[in-house]
């Protein structure tokens, strides 16, 4: 894909972003943020986490829907009461391809009633191509979701890929990193491990 095309795509994804990140902390009381002390946790943001920006004031997500693999309509209202890793990515994205085994790795691990990795390919990503990497790369953990508008990409700010958002179970971000990492490696594993109270 050419610069200018990729400029062209990106175009809408910021100036939707740039509406999110001005507007969306606090637009009312219900939805307003919380502050967050996150002196503890600066310490671990080493290695592959040293990209992740840790918000002071939560975010709340929004319920735009997307969709399953079967295209039916998927919010992240749904996991509310678990912590997520929000991840978005693309099928021509060679950094998000790369990381997506981690990504498994980490569902595998840690996911349950308590947690979970959702992977949401955004823009265009035929269901045949997303369906095909999957099976190439030995993805056994990660559902297939799809943002294909990708207004909820846009309206999470995200103006690049991969960007990876961690969401605490009330549904706010908490954090985010730009770029690909290794999220089942030592570094994010210890960082996840003080996110997330015990039990």
């Amino acid at each position: 894909m050419t610069r200018t095309r990729l400029a062209l795509l990106a175009a809408p994804l910021i100036v939707l972003g740039l509406l999110y990140l001005a507007l969306a902390p606090g637009a009312n009381d219900e939805q307003a943020g919380v502050a967050r002390d996150n002196a503890a946790l600066r310490p671990l943001l080493v290695g592959d986490m040293q990209k992740l920006v840790l918000h002071d004031v939560t975010r709340p997500a929004p319920g735009r829907p997307f969709q399953d693999a079967a295209g039916s309509p998927v919010s992240l209202e749904d996991f509310r009461g678990r912590w997520v890793v929000l991840n978005f990515w693309a099928t021509w994205c060679a950094p998000c391809r790369e990381e997506m085994p981690s990504l498994d790795a980490l569902e595998a691990a840690l996911g349950g009633p308590g947690f979970a990795v959702l992977p949401v390919a955004t823009g265009r990503n035929p269901l045949p191509a997303i369906e095909s990497f999957y099976e190439s790369t030995g993805l056994t953990q990660l559902p297939i979701l799809r943002d294909p508008d990708p207004r909820l990409a846009a309206e999470m700010g995200v103006l690049g890929l991969p960007v990876t958002v961690i969401l605490d179970p009330s549904g706010h971000e908490i954090g985010r990193l730009v770029g690909d990492a290794d999220w089942n490696g030592t570094d994010a594993r210890a960082l996840l491990a003080a996110v997330m109270p015990p039990g």
